[in-house]
């Protein structure tokens, strides 16, 4: 743990398509030229959010939401039940890569001159511990896709340097704690879910995740616990240890969006709502 505690971070929580009322904030961010963060961490789609902002590329996030996430080659609850991808991550890779790519080189450069730092979380199968991953430009990509993994709903297994992995959120869906313990004494966290959302586990889902992923115990025992973590970490937003400041830009509770919403009107709001509260936020510092 860093003892010296003086950097500034901002951490971005996933949540699927309800990541883009983060979309909205990092917008409002990027329009306001407002950057004083040294340390980024982002999950699942919270990563990707977070790339395309560090990227200068604002609109992007928005767009590719409309453009491609919505297409039923994305999304498709038919595939899943005939033993395909709910997600199809390859076919969105393919389709953003080719044509809306991150400018990845634009990325590496703010960091390296800047002395900034943006880590992107995955978990390991092998041992359900969370990965911060560090990105360059040949590894940036496939990192955000690994994050992006959700175990079930997107069916293939990635890997990171030979070790297998998956979404970020089963090992630290919320990971403010990883920002303080690498020296944040400041820390913004842009949220997927309103402030007053406490996560319960599904004990269904727990034990049909259990069976489905049987090979890998640790794995298990993560996704078992994951409830208790991730209400951990928002203990740590409400009571954060002395000497540290929290600001946590969170949706309201009306939005009426989930994981896989496919309403655009919902999405738009989402979006519009995530603008008008980082806005907000900014008119408070």
């Amino acid at each position: 743990m860093d003892n010296n505690r003086s950097g500034s971070a901002l951490v971005v929580e996933g949540g699927g398509m309800r990541g883009i009322y983060a979309a909205g904030v990092l917008h409002a961010f990027g329009r306001a030229g407002f950057d004083p963060f040294n340390l980024y961490i982002g999950v699942s789609a919270g990563a990707c959010h977070l790339a395309s902002h560090l990227a200068g590329q604002n609109d992007r996030n928005f767009d590719i939401t409309l453009r491609y996430s919505l297409d039923p080659r994305f999304i498709s609850p038919g595939r899943f039940l005939r033993g395909g991808h709910l997600l199809d991550l390859d076919w969105m890779w393919d389709q953003t890569i080719t044509h809306y790519r991150l400018n990845l080189r634009q990325i590496d450069e703010k960091l390296k001159t800047q002395q900034k730092d943006f880590l992107v979380v995955a978990t390991s199968l092998k041992t359900g511990r969370a990965l911060y991953l560090r990105p360059d430009q040949e590894t940036l990509e496939h990192y955000l896709k690994v994050s992006s993994a959700l175990p079930i709903l997107y069916r293939r297994i990635l890997s990171v340097a030979g070790e297998a992995a998956v979404d970020g959120g089963v090992a630290d869906a919320l990971p403010v704690c990883e920002a303080h313990r690498r020296g944040a004494a400041d820390i913004t966290v842009i949220r997927s879910r309103p402030a007053s959302y406490v996560k319960k586990d599904s004990p269904l889902a727990v034990a049909f995740f259990a069976w489905y992923f049987k090979k890998y115990p640790a794995l298990v025992a993560a996704f078992r616990h994951r409830a208790d973590r991730y209400n951990e970490s928002v203990k740590f937003l409400s009571e954060p240890p002395a000497g540290v400041r929290v600001t946590q830009i969170a949706p309201p509770g009306d939005l009426d969006i989930g994981r896989t919403t496919r309403n655009e009107a919902h999405l738009r709001r989402a979006y519009e709502a995530g603008v008008a509260c980082g806005e907000d936020a900014l008119r408070r510092r």
